[in-house]
Formats: C-alpha cells, sequence, structure tokens
C-alpha cells in the first residue's frame, strides 16, 4: 500500500496521490482485468467450439467450416493460455511507455504490445490447425482430441521433455522472465514500434512454450484440467525466479514419464 499509495501529512491533512500515479495504478488494474476477460472468454469460446464439433451436426472434417471452427478453438485457447503469462511484459511495456512519454517519445497504449504478442499465437494457432487436419486421417484421436496411440502420446512426452532441457528453451525462457531486459535491448517508439515489440516478445514465447502446447494431444485438447494446468505451468516457468530450473525438472520427469509408458507398455505386449 505505502508503494502504491503515498500521502504526505500537511497540517494535519493528507494530499491524494499525484495524477500520473493514480493514472499507472488504474491502467494496471485495466490490464489485468482486461486480461482476466480475455482468458475467461477464450476458455468459453473454446469450449463452446469443441462441444459444436464434437455434435453430430458438426461440418464434416476436411470441409472450410470445419477448418474455421478449429482454428476457432484453437485461437480462443491459446490467447486464453498464453496472454496471462504475459502479464508482467505488458505491465512492464505500460510503465515504460508512461516513463517515456513524460519526455515527448511516441509512445502507443499497451493494446498494441498485446496485439502484436497475440498475433504470434493466432500465427501458432492456424499451424496446428492445418497439421492437425493433414494428419488425422492417419492419427485417431478420441472424442477430447487426445491421441490414442500409446507410443505416440510417449513420445509426445519425452520430446516435451528433450526440449525443456534443450539450450533454446533456456534461451528463450530468459527472455521471457526479464521483460525489462527484454525492453531495454528492444525498445521501439510509436504503434509500429510496440507492435515490433509485442511480436519479438511473442517469439520468445513460442520458442519456449511450443512443444509443452503438443501435451494438449496427449491430455486431450478438450480437456479442462489439461488446458488450466498447462496455462499455470507456463505462466509459473514465467513469473517464479526458480522458473529455470522448474523447467530442467518438468524436462527429466517428462522424459521419465514417456519412458515408463513404453517400458511397460512393451512389458504387457509380451505377456
Amino acid at each position: 500500500n505505502r508503494a502504491r499509495r503515498r500521502q504526505v501529512s500537511l497540517g494535519g491533512s493528507t494530499l491524494p496521490d499525484t495524477l500520473l500515479q493514480r493514472a499507472a495504478l488504474n491502467e494496471r488494474r485495466v490490464v489485468l482485468a482486461a486480461l482476466a476477460i480475455v482468458t475467461a472468454l477464450g476458455l468459453w469460446a473454446t469450449f463452446h467450439t469443441g462441444d459444436a464439433l464434437m455434435s453430430p451436426a458438426s461440418p464434416a472434417p476436411g470441409t472450410i467450416a470445419y477448418a474455421l471452427l478449429l482454428f476457432i478453438m484453437w485461437w480462443t485457447m491459446m490467447l486464453a493460455m498464453m496472454l496471462p503469462s504475459a502479464a508482467s511484459a505488458i505491465l512492464t511495456y505500460g510503465a515504460l511507455s508512461r516513463r517515456f512519454a513524460q519526455k515527448g517519445a511516441a509512445t502507443a497504449p499497451p493494446a498494441i504490445f498485446a496485439a502484436g504478442y497475440a498475433a504470434i499465437w493466432t500465427g501458432f494457432s492456424a499451424a496446428t490447425v492445418a497439421l492437425q487436419m493433414s494428419v488425422e486421417q492417419f492419427v485417431p484421436l478420441t472424442g477430447m482430441m487426445a491421441v490414442i496411440s500409446t507410443t505416440l502420446g510417449a513420445a509426445l512426452l519425452i520430446a516435451a521433455g528433450l526440449y525443456q532441457l534443450s539450450p533454446l528453451k533456456q534461451a528463450c525462457l530468459r527472455k521471457c522472465q526479464t521483460p525489462l531486459m527484454f525492453f531495454a535491448h528492444n525498445w521501439r517508439t510509436g504503434y509500429a514500434g510496440a507492435l515490433r515489440m509485442g511480436l519479438s516478445h511473442g517469439l520468445y514465447c513460442l520458442g519456449c512454450c511450443w512443444v509443452l502446447m503438443g501435451l494438449l494431444f496427449y491430455g486431450g485438447v478438450m480437456e479442462m484440467r489439461w488446458i488450466v494446468g498447462l496455462a499455470v505451468y507456463v505462466a509459473a516457468e514465467k513469473l517464479i525466479p526458480a522458473g529455470a530450473r522448474l523447467s530442467r525438472f518438468t524436462g527429466i520427469l517428462l522424459i521419465g514419464w514417456g519412458l515408463w509408458i513404453v517400458s511397460t507398455s512393451i512389458l504387457l505386449s509380451g505377456k
């Protein structure tokens, strides 16, 4: 409270925060409220669209209508999962843009930076839809869109685990964990600059998390527990100080999980 609202005693009375401090506090509240609304609407749209895809009246696979519904499902799910984890970067951008605006520099609202970030995950959603539609005839899925093959499921776990331990993952994670350093090296002015920074930060986030998103096909793309669990995990990696150690521990855990499934499958097939 002291950091957010400083009051100065003067003759037994107090002076309120400056307008700038209030504007900063209100902007944080607006940004966090907007992210909460986008997350809630995204989850609602994800499952509403998923229900439409799984209903008897759903468009036939391979049609444009089916592809559009599938894209909406992935797009809203990615925004709901990934935008909350970018809250720190969005708020940091807002604070820096206010400071630069005081010095007369051209700035843009945080929504422009967030739009650039969201554009990366929009592209990822489109690529995922194209991949899913190209292999769905060869890779059977359950009603919740989880792979049926035990071997493929184990491969998804092991691949995600190996990527968690890779230098590329760790490099991208460091960029996501330190938005202040990211802006220090990549700051651009104006609307175009804000959009460019959002795109750049989104690419680092994509590099950090894209293989983890494949785990949705292990637990079920439409399974609420997996969606929320992955979203919480991604946010934890970026926001807690021990995120790098958490990433490596999770990688070892996923590899062990996948190997256990493979070994169990081999033992059962030999009986």
